[in-house]
């Protein structure tokens, strides 16, 4: 299928998502998140793929947010009816995925650009990337669950004041924080986060889908039962049956 905000290219078992509006430093329009929404819907039908990894265009932005132009005249409904579908659509659609979707930040991640980056399940980022939820300058707040998934990352405290103050943080002080899991130089971030997406395509890909959902409920009242019957379950794949079988017999498994 072809795109026009977005690119998407195939390395070895890895769908390499680019965001590719350099003229808007790849901000988040109605159009890229539907193209975005439906790569991902391919993505996880197509048994070729096991790790996604999202990217921006160029060298000065992941996402530096949402395009504001398109919601600066709405009104009550119509800016929750712009959160509630882009929410549903991308950001828990990413979260939810049954595969897991890197985040190589590089550059601006900043309003909905840092809230798509959180829903991924991992994020690295560049040396040079600023991250930031700049809404209430604005006279707004994040509306992609930016207020929901920050504080579960860097917990309450951090989580507002970023959000209250507005600031940009760097690329170090989220390392710091937990916002991002690993930092690296610009040139080498794709490289590294490809490296660690072929660590995990080696895995079971029944197993990492259940270890989503499990990790996904943490929060929740149901978390360790959901555990408990993911665990279970997994008895009667094949993919435990092989690697279990590949354990025994001292070789590597083939998933």
């Amino acid at each position: 299928m072809s795109y026009q905000n977005i690119n998407v290219e195939t390395d070895q078992k890895t769908a390499v998502i680019t965001i590719n509006r350099p003229q808007s430093l790849n901000a988040l329009n109605a159009l890229t998140i539907t193209e975005l929404s439906k790569a991902l819907d391919e993505i996880e039908q197509d048994s070729k793929f096991r790790v996604v990894i999202i990217i921006g265009s160029g060298e000065k932005s992941f996402v530096a947010g949402a395009d504001i132009k398109e919601f600066s005249d709405f009104g009550t409904s119509a800016a929750e009816d712009l959160a509630r579908n882009g929410q549903n659509i991308l950001f828990n659609k990413i979260e939810n995925l049954s595969k897991p979707v890197i985040a190589a930040v590089n550059g601006f991640a900043l309003g909905g650009g840092l809230e798509l980056a959180m829903a991924c399940h991992i994020r690295y980022a560049s040396e040079n990337a600023k991250l930031g939820l700049p809404e209430v300058t604005l006279g707004l707040i994040p509306g992609y669950g930016g207020t929901q998934r920050l504080p579960k990352l860097v917990g309450k405290g951090l989580a507002n004041e970023m959000i209250f103050s507005a600031k940009m943080i760097p690329a170090q002080r989220a390392k710091e924080i937990g916002l991002v899991n690993d930092v690296f130089s610009l040139d080498e971030l794709l490289a590294k986060a490809k490296e660690l997406a072929n660590q995990i395509a080696q895995n079971s890909p029944m197993g990492i889908a259940k270890a989503i959902e499990a990790v996904n409920k943490s929060d929740g009242e149901n978390g360790f039962e959901t555990e408990i019957k993911s665990f279970g379950e997994l008895f009667e794949m094949a993919d435990k049956k092989e690697g279990v079988t590949a354990f025994l017999e001292k070789r590597k498994p083939s998933f």
